[in-house]
């Protein structure tokens, strides 16, 4: 039976099949202590990360919509907004970031590897905390009053997602595939429990569930839940 500690990676096994198990190539665990000591998956700390960035991947969407509405005048509830800039606070920035900071960044600088790349990534994330204080003032009703306050949350938003989408894209194929050169399959494995570990603590045990389904309710809020929207009709 699963441990209820690991359900994100419970999830993830629940999703299985033979395009995850590609995925999950890279974390074999030689020498690591076996899977079924906690019943999880293959997941190592770089494709934790991977799939928190599908989480703000989401987010950037929901941002694009909400600029989309703020500049044709439609409706759009600050609420929704704000809700969007707390997930990115809580989950992105207090708790990705700051185990990238803490956990990744050093080793790669330590190593002398990526350096430049880590030092950009380093200044980007205190760019986009700047950026959500920036968001979370602005997004309420009494200020959304003034169009130059919708304008200056329209244009913030559309700071934050021009500047993640490339962030985001370089660490998942440059940053977190060398750490499986820099680390051992022991010390991924060693990095993928604190990781739970500090997930567990700060958000509980269904925590990365929880947050998918606090973005799933914007989404829905916003219309953008459904996915065949965004096919194109020939």
């Amino acid at each position: 039976m699963d441990d209820p500690r690991y359900g994100r990676r419970r999830f993830l096994r629940r999703a299985g099949g033979a395009g995850l198990a590609l995925g999950l190539a890279g974390c074999a665990r030689e020498g690591g202590r076996a899977e079924e000591e906690h019943g999880r998956s293959g997941v190592c700390a770089g494709e934790d990360l991977m799939r928190e960035h599908g989480v703000l991947n989401r987010i950037l969407l929901i941002y694009e919509e909400a600029v989309r509405r703020l500049r044709t005048g439609e409706d759009l509830d600050p609420g929704d907004v704000g809700a969007a800039a707390a997930i990115i606070r809580q989950f992105i920035e207090d708790y990705h970031e700051r185990l990238e900071e803490e956990e990744l960044f050093p080793r790669f600088e330590a190593a002398n590897r990526l350096r430049d790349l880590v030092g950009v990534l380093r200044v980007q994330h205190d760019a986009g905390r700047w950026l959500t204080t920036e968001i979370l003032s602005l997004a309420r009703a009494d200020r959304l009053r003034s169009p130059d306050a919708r304008g200056t949350l329209a244009d913030r938003m559309l700071q934050f997602v021009r500047m993640y989408r490339p962030h985001e894209a370089r660490e998942d194929t440059v940053l977190f595939p060398e750490l499986h050169r820099l680390l051992s399959p022991r010390e991924l494995d060693a990095l993928g429990d604190r990781f739970e570990e500090r997930e567990e603590r700060l958000f509980g045990k269904d925590g990365f569930e929880d947050v998918v389904h606090r973005t799933t309710a914007v989404e829905e809020r916003l219309g953008l839940f459904d996915l065949s929207r965004f096919t194109p009709r020939p």
